[in-house]
């Protein structure tokens, strides 16, 4: 790891203590899909489901979308998976998903790759495998500025900084990506979304609080 990006990371860490503002608050309201909606804004399909609290797909149901939009921010959520999906955040067109947002992998343990559970997906490997298969996996998502981090089930597993892509369809390390507009252009806040990627999967306890 460069000097640089291990003083970024410890920047970052200095802005997120610093910049706490409010409480945390409920990502969904563990009722209903209140606040939730398909990519094209209609209301989400009915193979996404609220259960005990928990937001599940339970079939084809295609991706679901919080219709408020968040910047910086520290997002907290367990999930369960029984196969490939993914958490979007920041994505400016849910309706372009691939190109105008950021996926944090959800799988079953794996890896560690660039497509492995706890990698920002395509971009930064996750650089431990530490996820559980057939149990619930706490991640903690940061993004503040063009810095972002992933913790995974308590374990830093990858961090990057936006502002290092500067060239579209590829990485810093001159790796391929599949992203046509290099990244540091991209929208520093959007809508969080959970992809339908034809495995099950499950979230609960998903808080999120707004940093300044």
């Amino acid at each position: 790891m460069t000097a640089r990006l291990v003083m970024a990371g410890v920047m970052m860490f200095v802005a997120v203590m610093n910049g706490m503002a409010g409480d945390w608050k409920p990502l969904f309201n563990g009722k209903d899909l209140e606040g939730m909606m398909r990519s094209n804004g209609a209301t989400p399909n009915t193979n996404w489901v609220v259960e005990a609290g928990n937001l599940k797909r339970i079939g084809k149901g295609g991706d679901i979308w919080t219709k408020d939009r968040y910047g910086d921010f520290v997002l907290e959520i367990e999930f369960k998976t029984e196969g490939n999906s993914g958490m979007f955040i920041r994505t400016d067109d849910p309706k372009n998903n691939v190109q105008t947002g950021i996926e944090i992998q959800v799988d079953k343990p794996g890896g560690p790759s660039k497509h492995s559970v706890g990698a920002i997906y395509d971009l930064v490997p996750a650089s431990k495998n530490v996820g559980k298969a057939g149990d619930w996996n706490k991640a903690v998502i940061t993004a503040k500025g063009a810095m972002l981090a992933v913790e995974l089930n308590g374990e830093k597993v990858c961090q990057m900084d936006l502002d290092q892509w500067t060239e579209p369809n590829k990485n810093p390390d001159g790796s391929k990506n599949k992203f046509k507009n290099a990244l540091k252009n991209f929208k520093r806040d959007g809508h969080i979304g959970f992809q339908d990627h034809g495995a099950n999967v499950e979230y609960r306890n998903a808080r999120i609080k707004t940093l300044e």
